[in-house]
């Protein structure tokens, strides 16, 4: 063997140990959502998934921060919600910023937060952060 090929070799075997050691540890900034076995009959407000992160809630299309400054202030004004579903938009799939954006309401206002992504499939509730940023 060759010391051109060792060499080879040897950059080959570390190329493939550092990107199995990044990716064992980077993991995921997407909340844990795990299947909820106390899934409400019904939620006190249901959104759907819209694009670029943000939101449809009754037609109005919404950015993160916005609804949760409508959650507060729904909260204030004594018409509190305590449940939110997150559910696929008619043109927008769920993706990790939305369901980042829920849990964010879900720490700031102590809301529960479920999250539907597929139409008719499992509803998983959103609980807390699978690793940190």
């Amino acid at each position: 063997m060759s010391p051109r090929f060792l060499r080879t070799a040897a950059f080959a075997l570390f190329a493939l140990l550092a990107c199995a050691l990044l990716s064992a540890c980077a993991g995921s900034a997407r909340p844990d959502t795990m299947a909820a076995p106390d899934v409400p009959a019904r939620f006190d407000m249901t959104v759907l998934a819209d694009k670029d992160g943000q939101f449809d809630l009754d037609g109005a299309t919404l950015d993160g921060e916005s609804l949760r400054g409508h959650l507060n202030y729904r909260k204030e004004q004594g018409q509190g919600v305590a449940t939110l579903l997150l559910k696929r938009g008619e043109k927008q799939k769920v993706t990790d910023r939305h369901i980042a954006e829920i849990y964010k309401i879900h720490a700031a206002l102590g809301i529960r937060t479920f999250v539907q992504e597929k139409d008719g499939g499992e509803i998983a509730e959103i609980r807390g952060m699978a690793a940190a940023n």
